[in-house]
């Protein structure tokens, strides 16, 4: 079993920095299934940019606890290398045909960033 002590996150310094884009989608409550498949469509097109490391797509968990947040309809995780790469798939190719497509089915979108060392 690792130790998250000093000397674990020492190790974890000395790694390279990570870029990762959180974003939770709330989509308006008239969405029918036939919305919600070409949303899901459209996120999985989105990853597909070049500049993206690796992502998850995903529906809230039916986890049951109250400090969890789980009104929302999708959620993206999307890691990049760098943050010069998620700067330019936000302004890439996939991301605009994302936007241009499923801009209109969306009510609200929150949007959270961390760096991380790996």
């Amino acid at each position: 079993m690792e130790s998250f002590g000093p000397a674990y996150f020492a190790k974890q310094r000395k790694g390279r920095d990570m870029h990762t884009h959180t974003v939770f989608f709330w989509l308006w409550y008239t969405t029918n299934d036939e919305k919600r498949k070409i949303f899901r469509e459209g996120l999985e097109h989105l990853v597909q940019d070049p500049h993206v490391q690796s992502a998850t797509i995903g529906e809230p968990a039916k986890t049951n606890r109250d400090v969890v947040e789980n009104s929302y309809d999708f959620a993206i995780v999307v890691r990049f290398n760098t943050l010069n790469d998620h700067d330019a798939f936000q302004v890439g190719q996939h991301h605009d045909e994302f936007l241009e497509r499923c801009k209109d089915l969306w009510s609200r979108v929150q949007v959270y960033d961390i760096e991380s060392r790996q």
